[in-house]
């Protein structure tokens, strides 16, 4: 069969395409905006990729039409669509029909770690030798890939946004997976193009706990009111928890402050018990201690043991664009980073922070970040931002075409010294003269950003290079 992708470059576009090819279809799909890693995935694995939206991308005929949320009517690849009358459906509903059916899915949701927990997840379950399947909004750097079918039958680990689905379907893309172990992580307000408020997310979050079946459960952070009030609209599965809370049956302790060494503590409350064991790994922060805690307990519930879990984690590469050193020049280093909403800057910047204060380099951590998401656009939420710096030694902030409101005032507001930029090649130049031997320069935001990180490692190769 030939599928055709509209917004093929997405995150979870792009990886539905690669699961479609290992299933044996011939795949093609169009997108406007294409830029590594995905772009190069696609590329390998012998995609056909059309730029830009056209009618004409529809030739020759495909027998079936994958639309991804992105695009809406008036697009002209969707209204050629509609007057073609090939067959449509949505990425979640196609994944759901050609790829979930007969698998134990694990659903990994919440307003931030999604991709990096589920990494985890999967890379837990690969460990342990039981072949999983994966869709994942990013590369999970222990795989390569984003996507893969895994073992017929293994356990299938998905990344499960709240987004909405598709033009012609605006429930959350979650709804539609049916999982058996749902992990909730946390939930705060996001995508204001398309929720009017936080209680309208829950209400999404609570038509995904309706469809964990009786003998499923729920893997649900402690300490997150929003998630509270989800449980509480009702709950008809098994409820775990994980996190600070002494009752908890997942705990942790941390032996490194920085979070990189630390006990996981499963309880039993009833019998009064517990097992214990130690994740010794290169990551840092109390966000990816927690993340690491979900992934440990959502592997436990598919059978893998707690020792064998933790070794594994110490194993664990983070994602592409979570946290990833993209390179180092002069003993400076260049460090690639998703975060987009004010909650995950303020959490990558923490996590970055307390490792470089055990490095015990003398560097300092600066800050570059482009506001790009939907929810930024609007500046629903551009009054938090100034707070979210507070960790870097200096934020350099970038102004993007079509941002309509100024950064001016929040760059006043901030508690770290700032500077905006219009033109990337400017804000690479400042970069060089400022930064020097021991920092770290972490870019945060969730698009190509103009390929700003290999343009600023070329700088500083002639600036510091030998």
């Amino acid at each position: 069969m030939h599928l055709h992708i509209l917004g093929i470059c997405g995150t979870f576009m792009g990886s539905l395409a690669l699961l479609a090819t290992e299933l044996g279809h011939r795949v093609s799909g169009s997108d406007a905006n294409v830029y590594p890693p995905m772009s190069t995935q696609l590329a390998e694995a012998g995609i056909v990729l059309m730029d830009g939206y056209r009618a004409e991308n529809l030739e020759p005929r495909p027998d079936l039409v994958v639309v991804g949320n992105a695009l809406s009517r008036g697009n002209p690849e969707v209204e050629a669509l509609l007057d073609s009358g090939i067959s449509y459906i949505s990425g979640p509903q196609w994944l759901a029909e050609h790829v979930l059916p007969g698998r134990q899915v694990i659903a990994v949701a919440g307003t931030h770690g999604k991709t990096t927990t589920a990494s985890m997840t999967a890379w837990l379950l690969e460990a342990a030798g039981l072949s999983p399947g994966f869709l994942i909004g990013g590369v999970p750097r222990n795989f390569g890939i984003s996507a893969r079918l895994g073992a017929e039958g293994a356990p299938f680990v998905v990344e499960a946004d709240e987004y909405d689905t598709a033009f012609f379907d605006k429930r959350s893309k979650f709804v539609h997976y049916r999982p058996e172990i749902a992990v909730l992580g946390n939930l705060e307000f996001d995508h204001a193009d398309i929720f009017d408020d936080l209680a309208a997310i829950e209400r999404q979050f609570h038509h995904l706990v309706r469809i964990v079946p009786g003998k499923g459960r729920l893997l649900v952070a402690d300490g997150e009111p929003a998630l509270d009030r989800v449980l509480a609209q009702g709950c008809w599965s098994p409820v775990v928890r994980y996190g600070n809370a002494a009752d908890s049956e997942w705990g942790f302790a941390l032996e490194r402050d920085n979070g990189s060494r630390f006990r996981v503590i499963q309880r039993n409350v009833s019998q009064q018990a517990e097992q214990q064991a130690v994740v010794d790994w290169s990551l840092s922060g109390l966000h990816n201690v927690r993340n690491g805690l979900a992934a440990i307990a959502a592997a436990h519930a598919c059978g893998v043991g707690l020792d064998q879990a933790a070794e594994a984690l110490g194993r664990f590469e983070t994602p592409r664009r979570r946290q990833e050193l993209r390179g180092e020049i002069g003993g400076i280093q260049v460090i690639d980073d998703f975060a987009h909403h004010p909650t995950a800057i303020a959490m990558t910047l923490s996590g970055l922070r307390t490792g470089l204060a055990d490095s015990k380099t003398g560097g300092r951590l600066l800050a570059v970040i482009e506001p790009r998401s939907n929810t930024m656009r609007m500046g629903t939420l551009r009054e938090r931002l100034a707070a979210s710096v507070s960790d870097a030694d200096l934020a350099w902030w970038y102004q993007p075409p079509g941002l309509d409101w100024s950064l001016a005032p929040l760059v006043e507001a901030a508690a770290v010294s700032g500077r905006i930029f219009n033109d990337i090649d400017e804000l690479v130049s400042a970069l060089v003269e400022e930064s020097r031997m021991g920092d770290r320069i972490v870019v945060m935001s969730n698009g190509g950003f103009g390929g700003i990180h290999e343009r600023l490692l070329a700088a500083l190769e002639n600036a510091h290079g030998e």
